[in-house]
């Protein structure tokens, strides 16, 4: 399927290709184009998004990303903390995540260091998968506090790749 937004992208355009890619439609192609230009290419076949009015848009105070999240009915709760993330580094809210900050540093980075749009989402994979696999640690980390509490770091680092990796293998 054709995927439309807007050129020039920044935090919510390299997240939401992530997730497309990664969750919905691994066969996705991403089309960039000036904002003027995105209903005319829709007519030609395609799913806009992060655009001004379209469904996987910004609305009710949601970025594209958490737009996305709920239409496709994504029920991974790593991906929600993650999105708390990317809405506060692409609305500028960084009281819902401090981290927003850093990610929209290095999204303007990965902007500034890319040749075109499709480099630029390309390089940012990078970026949310180590964001994901780390709000994956973290996530595991709580679930089993009581459990690695008595273990040293290496132990503790061991068991919780353990269960990482086992979560993979039954997603897989």
């Amino acid at each position: 399927m054709r995927w439309i937004t807007r050129e020039y992208v920044h935090v919510d355009r390299t997240a939401c290709p992530w997730l497309i890619k990664k969750f919905i439609d691994p066969h996705a192609e991403f089309i960039f184009v000036p904002t003027e230009k995105i209903d005319q290419i829709v007519k030609e076949g395609g799913i806009p998004f992060d655009a001004p009015g379209v469904k996987l848009g910004h609305y009710n105070g949601k970025c594209s990303f958490e737009s996305i999240l709920d239409e496709y009915k994504i029920e991974d709760p790593v991906l929600y903390e993650l999105a708390r993330i990317i809405h506060a580094a692409d609305t500028d809210d960084t009281l819902s995540a401090p981290e927003g900050i850093g990610l929209d540093a290095i999204m303007t980075g990965i902007r500034l260091n890319s040749m075109d749009d499709y480099d630029a989402i390309t390089k940012a994979e990078l970026i949310y998968d180590a964001l994901y696999s780390y709000l994956k640690y973290k996530l595991i980390s709580r679930e089993y506090e009581d459990k690695i509490k008595g273990m040293n770091k290496r132990e503790r680092k061991e068991f919780l790749q353990k269960k990482m990796r086992e979560l993979l293998t039954k997603k897989q």
